[in-house]
């Protein structure tokens, strides 16, 4: 791929603006947030049993995650060489093309293969973490990424939504939908969207800086990162278990169709966007980025608890609305990892944790899907229905743990560093 190839792409006289790619990332999401209620229907049209669709479904999870993992970083490097926009749009479009084929798969085989394909074009929600990256302080990153979250939220708000009413309708409907929308997306990118990162700041493309595990060890070696490697990975993976496991579960144990799968996946999108939207701000103002990602994941590790225990439908809304500081807490962890990259490098470094959350996209489905098939034989109201979630509440745990161990050695440390520079000083 050469500079001259992507020049149809680079030709902007925009102006770089957060409106842009909250836009794009929207359209995006809302496609893909339109397969999420039926996807598991659809595996089971070509499978006979509950436990052979958990396990299948889990599998095709897991490709996705494994696409993404490799992916990720690759096309984080090459937007810190050739720019965002292009590898965005040459994303968004793959995407909508994969959707579209996946909307005539005729089975498994088919249906995995296509995943493949899909998963890889979904990678570009990493480089557009890194183009608001670009085109922000530090100090204002933590709002902007909130601000990204709730775009994400809102696609899955009308996403789940209209795609468990298409689905009552016809499985195989949300798909054709989903990819006109993501055809869409990159027309609209192709005429309105900006470049973000200016030719001066742009690095050369390494098969280094492309390979995940290269690029895992070198966020590593970014000051003050370290150790949030372990918490972004623990935090990925009991996010993941639940959202794979979510409409399997809910099927299982209370009944719930598309439909009301479909609801219950906007009002968490809408409660994503309420925190992250507008409360974001506000609340790393009064308590900051390190508390707020601490105060967080303790909340989300007590719904996970409570999500498990659950045996009514409704109280799983109850407790969506009370675990509000979980929403913000991924921003805030996303913020401080930004702010130790520099501007050539946010790319590649937020492919870095994007390929992190793409490792646990490709364990969590297979180890909260099998757990789940394990116990789907029993009665509804069996509180290890609940297995699934108490499993992430274990993660979101170890998550809280390593994080407080992290930032108390950090903050001993400035103190320690504190005095010394003292000393120095005439």
């Amino acid at each position: 791929m050469s500079p001259i190839s992507l020049s149809p792409f680079l030709r902007t006289g925009r102006e770089a603006s957060l409106t842009f790619i909250l836009i794009t990332v929207f359209l995006d999401v809302l496609g893909i947030g339109l397969i999420i209620p039926v996807l598991p229907s659809l595996v089971g049209e070509f499978t006979s049993r509950p436990d052979e669709q958990a396990y299948w479904y889990g599998i095709l999870t897991a490709t996705f995650g494994v696409m993404q993992f490799i992916c990720m970083p690759a096309l984080g490097a090459l937007s810190d060489r050739y720019g965002r926009r292009p590898v965005l749009l040459l994303s968004v479009f793959g995407l909508g093309v994969s959707l579209l084929v996946q909307a005539t798969a005729t089975s498994l085989l088919a249906l995995l293969l296509i995943r493949i394909v899909s998963g890889g074009t979904a990678a570009s929600f990493s480089v557009a973490n890194a183009y608001v990256a670009d085109i922000t302080a530090p100090d204002k990153r933590g709002k902007a990424f909130g601000l990204l979250g709730a775009a994400f939220g809102l696609g899955f708000i009308f996403g789940p939504v209209l795609g468990g009413l298409l689905g009552s309708e016809d499985v195989r409907l949300p798909f054709f939908v989903a990819a006109s929308l993501a055809l869409l997306n990159f027309l609209y990118g192709y005429f309105l969207l900006p470049e973000s990162l200016p030719v001066e700041s742009r690095s050369p493309f390494t098969l280094g800086r492309a390979n995940p595990f290269s690029a895992l060890l070198n966020l590593g070696r970014l000051h003050g990162v370290g150790g949030l490697m372990g918490v972004f990975a623990l935090n990925g993976f009991a996010q993941f278990v639940l959202q794979t496991t979510w409409v399997l579960y809910t099927t299982f144990r209370f009944g719930w169709g598309p439909t009301q799968n479909g609801l219950a996946l906007c009002v968490y999108g809408l409660i994503n966007v309420i925190v992250q939207g507008g409360l974001q701000g506000w609340l790393l103002r009064r308590v900051g980025e390190v508390r707020l990602a601490v105060v967080g994941m303790s909340s989300a590790t007590i719904a996970f608890v409570l999500y498990g225990l659950a045996d009514e439908g409704w109280m799983l809304y109850a407790i969506m609305c009370a675990n509000l500081l979980a929403f913000a807490s991924g921003p805030a962890l996303q913020a401080i990892v930004s702010k130790a990259a520099g501007p050539k490098e946010q790319g590649v470094t937020q492919g870095s944790l994007n390929a992190i959350n793409s490792l646990a996209i490709i364990f969590a489905p297979l180890l909260g899907t099998g757990l789940l098939a394990q116990v789907g034989h029993l009665p509804a109201n069996d509180w290890r229905m609940g297995a699934t979630f108490f499993l992430c509440a274990i993660l979101q745990g170890a998550a809280l743990l390593i994080a407080f161990v992290h930032f108390s050695r950090l903050r001993a440390a400035r103190s320690l560093a504190k005095p010394a520079v003292i000393g120095l000083l005439p």
